[in-house]
């Protein structure tokens, strides 16, 4: 089973290395949130195992922890801001024009809002090539059912 692993994480992410801009109970508490949006069960008929679960749920609780902002900020961090890509901008009668990242989804559109995000996007899109499971019996993802008999 996944856990969340400190110094690892801020080995791994260095934009969280400041102990005092982001305290251990916090990103812990977002490694939490981030097992309610990714299972921490390991399985052999699952995508995400090992590795690359460790990974995702990293990632997930990277990108969270960046959207809420440092705690010692006061909440506000880059994340704050809303996402996008500054396309141009004026400083008379101040004008930004921002470009939404192209997403299919209000998931695509959430994830694209950081850098740790588009990361997992793309994680899940490796892992996902074949499509991913959802629902019923782990058995049923193999070509034989519990018993050796076929569906």
């Amino acid at each position: 089973m996944a856990a969340y692993d400190d110094a690892k994480f801020r080995l791994m992410f260095p934009y969280f290395a400041d102990t005092t801009a982001w305290p251990e109970p916090f990103l812990s508490s977002c490694w939490d949130m981030a097992s309610e949006f990714i299972s921490t069960a390991e399985c052999p008929c699952r995508n995400l195992n090992g590795k690359s679960l460790q990974l995702a749920l990293d990632l997930m609780c990277a990108h969270i922890a960046y959207l809420l902002g440092s705690p010692a900020a006061g909440g506000e961090g880059e994340g704050a801001s809303g996402g996008g890509l500054v396309t141009s901008a004026s400083i008379g009668a101040v004008s930004v024009s921002i470009a939404q990242p192209p997403v299919k989804d209000g998931w695509d559109y959430w994830l694209n809002q950081s850098p740790f995000g588009q990361q997992l996007l793309a994680l899940f899109s490796a892992k996902a090539v074949g499509g991913f499971y959802v629902g019923g019996l782990p058995e049923r993802l193999a070509f034989r059912k519990v018993g050796g008999t076929f569906r």
